[in-house]
C-alpha cells in the first residue's frame, strides 16, 4: 500500500484537513501572546501597568496574552507594542 502523504510537509496535510487557516492563525496567535509576555517581563511591567499604559481593562490584556483567544483586533495589538516601546508590523506573505 502506498503512502500517499510520503515526501508531503505537515503544510499540505493540515490543508488536505481543510484546517491550515486555523491551526495557523492560533500558532500566529500562540506567537504574538508569548512575545508581549515576554517584553512584558523584561521591563519589569504587572499586568495592571501593561494595561494602564495600553488604556484598556486588565481583563482585556488577559485576552490578549490568552494564546487560545483568537478574537484580537490590530487597534489592540497596536496599543500593546506601542505600550512596550515597540511597533506593530503586519504583512502579507
Amino acid at each position: 500500500m502506498k503512502n500517499k502523504h510520503i515526501g508531503s510537509n505537515f503544510d499540505d496535510f493540515l490543508r488536505e484537513e481543510n484546517i491550515y487557516e486555523e491551526v495557523n492563525a492560533a500558532a500566529v496567535k500562540r506567537v504574538i501572546a508569548y512575545q508581549i509576555a515576554k517584553e512584558m517581563k523584561k521591563n519589569k511591567l504587572t499586568k495592571s501597568a501593561m494595561a494602564t499604559r495600553m488604556k484598556t481593562s486588565r481583563a482585556a490584556l488577559e485576552r490578549l496574552l490568552d494564546p487560545a483567544n483568537a478574537s484580537v483586533t490590530l487597534s489592540t495589538l497596536e496599543r500593546a507594542a506601542s505600550a512596550l516601546g515597540k511597533t506593530l508590523k503586519v504583512e502579507l506573505a
